[in-house]
């Protein structure tokens, strides 16, 4: 089934060395995200291969977007015993087109298997504001321990945002601070 949206984001540093409300008594999940090479996809059909891996069924509108880009971000995300595959495309500072889909942790696994990929490890709490945006706050472990970034989605641009008092530097549109760009930092040391 597919997911296609417009993802709007704002992103920001957290310093973590004071409180951490976003632990008191919120939901967190454990993730592990493994960024592919966009090279090795191919639509087969009305299906999503990666290197000979059978991942996902592709509707019309999915087939147009991943054949008219040239190199969309693409990831699998291990969250909580589910596998998620997601390819992404920046449109503008704070906005993505985004394809999600949850694929059998089976096949994640044969594709994760292939090589040694750039990931990131996480640790991610859902936060909750005062104006009721939920805020996603990544907590790194490993090679990027320390590490604390939030995000909160918008239904646009322009929307208020409450901004907790516990938030650092706006990362929005810095594309060296996203997640691929750590994981490929990772890899490259």
């Amino acid at each position: 089934m597919m997911a296609h949206s417009m993802e709007i984001e704002r992103r920001f540093f957290i310093d973590g060395r004071s409180q951490k409300p976003w632990r008191d008594g919120f939901k967190s999940s454990s993730i592990k995200q493994y960024y592919l090479d966009y090279d090795q996809f191919k639509i087969l059909g009305h299906y999503l291969i990666y290197d000979s891996i059978t991942l996902v069924g592709l509707n019309a509108e999915e087939i147009e977007i991943i054949s008219s880009s040239d190199n969309l971000t693409s990831r699998i995300r291990m969250v909580d015993q589910r596998a998620i595959l997601t390819m992404k495309a920046n449109v503008s500072r704070a906005s993505a087109i985004e394809l999600e889909w949850e694929i059998k942790t089976d096949n994640a696994d044969g594709v994760i298997n292939l090589k040694s990929f750039p990931y990131v490890e996480k640790t991610r709490y859902f936060w909750s504001g005062l104006d009721d945006l939920v805020w996603e706050v990544d907590e790194f472990e490993g090679g990027l321990a320390g590490l604390i970034l939030a995000e909160v989605e918008l239904s646009d641009e322009n929307q208020e945002v409450e901004l907790p008092e516990w938030l650092g530097m706006e990362l929005t549109g810095l594309s060296n601070w996203s997640n691929a760009a750590l994981a490929k930092t990772l890899s490259n040391n």
